[in-house]
């Protein structure tokens, strides 16, 4: 089935954070890598999921929703930053899963949350770039975002201590996890700025890495640091500080 066809079906919209491994994508003891990924609109027959990894085509997918369960199929579709899964389940489960369905749901249209007042954030499009600091960048899925982190996955392993940027907020690798690693940001960002914080620049493609300051703006704050995007000397990093990802 293609997305089109899946959008004019019955399905919930539903945003529910997880985990998938594809048959083809595999660590070096030939163990399924896992990554994150979010639940965007669902049915008991197909699901379209917000992924940093995309498959071909009629590639198996298992996926684990906390609240849904374990969920496999096939990928019948791809778009830029997701895929379309056909469920492979027995009548029994696909009527539990309806039921779950028809729950969460209900649950989200009476559930009244302030977004703006919770410690850690789930981003409105959690699909932004991983920047270096040779000035490579990668796509990534960002999980959650709070004040002084993100919880990040991407096709990429990295070293805890590299130091990199998620979007335009500037941090290090402090932890690794199955489906990705966390990064401490350089400094606390204000809870209404997170959006904005881990969007890429939008000159990005004209410059170099973010953590490249230059010599003639060494004498200013940390802060203002943090929002240099121009060529310079890798060295002078903005100052870590000490607030940890909670």
């Amino acid at each position: 089935m293609s997305i089109d066809r899946f959008m004019e079906r019955s399905a919930v919209d539903l945003r529910t954070g997880g985990r998938y491994s594809l048959a083809n994508r595999r660590d070096m003891q030939g163990n399924r890598r896992e990554f994150a990924c979010r639940t965007t609109r669902i049915s008991p027959f197909q699901m379209l999921v917000a992924a940093p990894v995309l498959g071909p085509t009629g590639e198996r997918v298992i996926t684990f929703f906390g609240e849904l369960g374990r969920l496999d199929g096939w990928i019948t579709d791809v778009i830029e930053g997701g895929f379309l899964v056909d469920i492979a389940a027995t009548k029994k489960v696909r009527d539990r899963l309806a039921k779950k369905l028809v729950w969460l749901n209900k649950r989200k249209n009476d559930a009244v949350v302030d977004a703006r007042q919770q410690q850690r954030v789930t981003p409105e499009d959690p699909h932004t770039n991983l920047i270096l600091a040779d000035g490579t960048t990668r796509g990534c899925f960002v999980i959650d975002i709070s004040p002084s982190g993100a919880a990040v996955s991407a096709d990429i392993d990295l070293e805890i201590g590299t130091r990199l940027a998620v979007g335009s907020a500037v941090g290090e690798v402090v932890r690794r996890f199955n489906e990705g690693f966390a990064v401490q940001f350089d400094r606390l960002h204000h809870p209404s700025d997170l959006e904005r914080m881990i969007r890429p620049p939008a000159d990005l493609p004209r410059c170099r890495s973010p953590l490249e300051v230059p010599m003639e703006r060494a004498a200013l704050a940390p802060e203002q640091r943090n929002v240099c995007f121009v060529t310079g000397s890798a060295a002078l990093l903005p100052e870590k500080s000490i607030w940890l990802i909670d």
